[in-house]
């Protein structure tokens, strides 16, 4: 059977993605679809251990994976990270600024030091990803900024740090698409997911069911497979004309 020229604009092959995050939850499973659409992987994240079971898995099933331990929140391991990613391929051509963290503390008991931290990792962690990464691609390569929908709407919990940082990222994702899609060929979009199981909503899971279950349209977590296809549509040449946009995959909580 022949595959249709509109799938292979889906696929891959032969691109570098490096993609932070990547020991656990979301970006681990950003890295087992972009991998199956034939991506070379460069993955990091703080917790090597745990990063490097990822890697393995992957290697296993066929794919080429490097690794490194990456604190975003460290401009020079960012650096080092696309070094990696150029010393072994010669080049990046996306980049999926996952790493992420957030927690659900009332602004009135939270301390200044902690709403910075959280900044400086979804936030500014994206920013030094981008600048390490984006002298190493060539046009047509894309950045993935993962916000959350919590960077559009108020969340029925106190998190202003998470939201902050996120709309933050969607602001970040506009500037730099004007700065880089035309001068360097580089597209910069944002993927804002709503509630996806994860390391992030393992606490108090209950309590957010019910929360998703009141007031999204679609009234359920997402699955991974349903951010993972957002992901590689923002990846892949199948994205080609789109720069500067959010996609929500929220199952609705936008609408509402």
């Amino acid at each position: 059977m022949t595959v249709s020229p509109l799938l292979d604009q889906f696929r891959l092959d032969d691109r570098v993605v490096v993609i932070t995050g990547a020991s656990s939850g979301l970006g681990a499973g950003f890295a087992h679809a972009l991998a199956s659409v034939g991506a070379t992987l460069v993955l990091g994240a703080r917790r090597a251990g745990r990063l490097e079971e990822v890697a393995e898995k992957l290697r296993v099933a066929g794919s080429t994976v490097h690794t490194r331990a990456t604190d975003v929140t460290e401009p020079a391991d960012c650096d080092a990270l696309a070094t990696l990613a150029l010393a072994e391929h010669g080049r990046i051509d996306v980049l999926v600024n996952n790493a992420g963290v957030g927690a659900s503390t009332p602004a009135s008991r939270e301390a200044t030091e902690s709403f910075r931290s959280v900044v400086d990792v979804n936030l500014i962690g994206s920013y030094s990803m981008a600048r390490a990464c984006a002298p190493h691609m060539p046009r047509g390569s894309s950045i993935v900024n993962v916000a959350s929908v919590h960077g559009l709407v108020a969340s029925r919990f106190p998190q202003a740090p998470y939201a902050a940082s996120k709309a933050g990222v969607i602001g970040l994702t506009r500037d730099l698409a004007q700065q880089w899609s035309a001068r360097k060929g580089i597209r910069v979009n944002a993927l804002c997911p709503g509630y996806f199981a994860s390391e992030m909503t393992a606490e108090g899971e209950d309590a957010l069911r019910t929360m998703v279950a009141e007031h999204s349209l679609l009234g359920r977590f997402g699955e991974q497979r349903e951010l993972d296809s957002a992901v590689l549509f923002l990846a892949s040449p199948a994205s080609s004309y789109v720069t500067g946009t959010t996609l929500v995959v929220d199952g609705g909580m936008t609408a509402i």
